[in-house]
């Protein structure tokens, strides 16, 4: 397998190509995708098998969709239950694990701690104790920028002191310190991706984005093009910013997913990567909202609301290192493109998977 020829896969999206291809896999693993029917997790599952891994998808479902995950590769159970968990791990001879299975909304987070604890903190560990009973000691982990808290510096470089302000960042923040102290400890190899605000779907519209309640500006936009809100809230427009609403770092999903492959291919027993991943462009709420008329055609009705508390002005990326370390380059660069994308999906699929 390790000899064959690159496979190319093209899709178009409004007349503008993009490419995938297996070039950079260096061998097939069977990668198990804890989380793998999400949002994130199921485009990494879709990269990985166009890269000619050997995909085993594991998840509850409790927030992802069995219709996102290709037929014959879900198995339903809980991060928790590491005996099922090492089960998996030894039936499908697993040599690496990607961990997307955490709850990640900041409210709910400072709302429901103990949710928080329990998901992203308790059951991580169980999934970590399982690999190693198994003897599966690669994991790539899906981090966040939430676990810089409120940075003085922006871009945000890895060197930023992580001081979390709210469980969610700092749950995932717990679980990059037990990262490294399994690689010190038992030799595991591991990488901890930091993202900054995923976005977009999938280009050849299969998969995309599916959240209840959803709290990603995009698709939130692009439901009031399909008629499904009257009307999109910019929280604040007196930011000390060009246009006064906060600006984001907005990361295609597939780039994500590609990230994670690549991080999949640099992992080295005992040590750890830790990078964070973003365009190192700032694009701010005003900029998405007239990206999606733009490509929607539609007037997208807009309201003023009030600040939101905990809102910085400013998130931006210092991705050089990802760069660096990973060898990786975001394909998507701009909002258009990334929202090009997320219409694809949303309007053919305007009630998500149960369309």
């Amino acid at each position: 397998m390790d000899g064959d020829p690159p496979r190319l896969r093209l899709v178009s999206i409004r007349g503008q190509s993009f490419s995938y291809s297996n070039e950079h896999r260096v061998k097939s693993m069977n990668v198990l995708v804890v989380g793998g029917a999400g949002y994130i997790g199921s485009h990494a599952v879709r990269l990985l098998l166009d890269a000619g891994h050997q995909v085993v998808v594991y998840d509850n479902l409790s927030r992802g969709h069995s219709e996102a995950v290709p037929a014959g590769m879900l198995v339903e159970g809980d991060v928790a239950d590491r005996a099922k968990l090492v089960q998996v791990l030894k039936d499908k001879h697993i040599d690496a694990v990607m961990h997307f299975a955490a709850f990640a909304l900041v409210n709910e987070s400072v709302n429901d701690p103990a949710l928080y604890y329990r998901n992203n903190v308790i059951a991580a560990l169980e999934l970590l104790e399982a690999m190693r009973e198994a003897d599966v000691k690669k994991i790539v982990f899906s981090s966040t920028t939430a676990t810089y808290g409120e940075p003085d510096t922006i871009p945000i470089p890895e060197t930023t002191p992580q001081n979390p302000i709210n469980p969610y960042g700092f749950t995932k923040l717990v679980i990059e310190k037990a990262l490294a102290d399994y690689a010190a400890a038992y030799g595991f190899a591991y990488a901890a991706l930091r993202y900054f605000n995923a976005a977009g779907a999938r280009p050849d519209g299969t998969i995309g984005e599916d959240h209840d309640p959803e709290s990603h500006i995009i698709p939130i936009v692009l439901q009031v093009a399909l008629g499904q809100r009257e009307f999109i809230t910019i929280f604040g427009d007196d930011y000390p910013t060009p246009d006064g609403t906060c600006i984001r770092d907005y990361i295609h999903v597939n780039d994500l997913g590609d990230a994670h492959l690549k991080a999949l291919e640099k992992l080295e027993p005992g040590k750890g990567i830790c990078v964070n991943l973003g365009t190192g462009k700032g694009t701010s709420v005003r900029e998405i909202v007239e990206a999606c008329r733009e490509v929607t055609g539609h007037p997208i009705p807009e309201k003023m609301g009030e600040r939101r508390a905990g809102d910085p002005p400013e998130l931006v990326a210092d991705a050089s290192m990802a760069r660096q370390v990973l060898g990786w380059e975001p394909k998507y660069n701009d909002a258009k493109s990334i929202v090009e994308t997320a219409w694809a999906w949303h309007r053919d699929h305007p009630r998500g998977y149960a369309t």
